[in-house]
């Protein structure tokens, strides 16, 4: 596990949590047109109307993935084959103007990541990955809360997309989740970066994946390899797509649209790609990975 974890400034809670946020998010109100005050304002670090100045924008995409005991065999060795197959399909999803990362944070026994920083998408590779131990999903939690800040992984000098965070599992954490969940979700990167979860095998709990991703839409299931393969490239693609695009609302009421709404719009609309994608999708002739493992 890594000891390098990097303290957090203090927060000042009368701080918009978006404050964190270079704001990558264009939003416009068709309904008003009057001049904004200053105080409604949010404070960002820097000025969303000097985006367009910026010739690249940063995505990291977080992958959280369980290599416990019970991963070993073949759920492991399908997981590793499909992310070796991944990596160039993500290569061609970030447009011209967004530079992609990748950083993989695997917990057992012990919590580690892949690489020591964010690896540009075009210089990854992955490393296969072996299976041991327990299921230190809480832990996982709080190391990628200490990561995800402009301190330490978060630090492009761009203007930054909230992150893609996708956690993949198979089983029941056995270290307490919740309270590494409750640290994440104090963290703004968190709040309003794209989540999605998926549960490989009959044990995984998709009401503890629910908790992490904040809705049932954003959970997908595996049994067998050949849905394994499909659901990782799912949400890995879809997710990639939607969060390296700016999202443009606009309101026929005279409501003030906010980034929040940006964001959770964002999220909203993963979840539909990814039920109808899901939707979609055959069964085959797989054998599940619970049989005879």
């Amino acid at each position: 596990m890594s000891n390098e974890h990097v303290t957090e400034p203090e927060v000042n809670k009368n701080v918009s949590p978006l404050d964190d946020f270079d704001n990558a998010e264009t939003v416009s109100s068709a309904a008003s047109s009057a001049p904004v005050s200053d105080d409604s304002i949010l404070d960002f670090d820097d000025d969303p109307l000097s985006a367009t100045s910026v010739s690249k924008k940063s995505l990291v995409i977080f992958f959280l993935i369980d290599t416990s005991g019970s991963m070993k065999g073949k759920k492991m060795g399908e997981l590793n084959t499909v992310m070796e197959e991944l990596i160039p399909e993500i290569r061609r999803v970030g447009e011209a103007d967004t530079d992609v990362k990748i950083a993989v944070l695997t917990f057992s026994t012990e919590v580690r990541w892949m690489y020591s920083n964010p690896i540009p998408i075009e210089d990854f590779e992955w490393a296969r990955l072996r299976a041991s131990g327990v299921t230190s999903m809480g832990a996982a939690f709080k190391e990628l809360n200490h990561r995800m800040s402009r301190n330490s992984f978060l630090n492009s000098p761009s203007l930054s997309f909230a992150p893609v965070i996708f956690l993949m599992t198979d089983g029941y954490p056995s270290d307490d989740y919740k309270e590494g969940l409750r640290e994440l979700q104090t963290n703004s990167w968190y709040k309003f970066g794209l989540k999605a979860a998926l549960g490989i095998g009959q044990e995984a709990n998709d009401n503890i994946l629910a908790e992490f991703t904040g809705s049932k839409d954003t959970v997908v299931h595996a049994y067998s390899g050949g849905q394994l393969a499909q659901m990782i490239k799912i949400i890995a693609v879809t997710s990639s797509q939607i969060g390296s695009k700016s999202m443009t609302l606009s309101d026929d009421t005279s409501h003030e649209i906010g980034e929040e709404d940006v964001f959770a719009a964002k999220q909203k609309l993963l979840g539909q790609q990814i039920q109808e994608l899901v939707s979609t999708q055959t069964d085959g002739d797989d054998v599940p990975f619970d049989t005879g493992w």
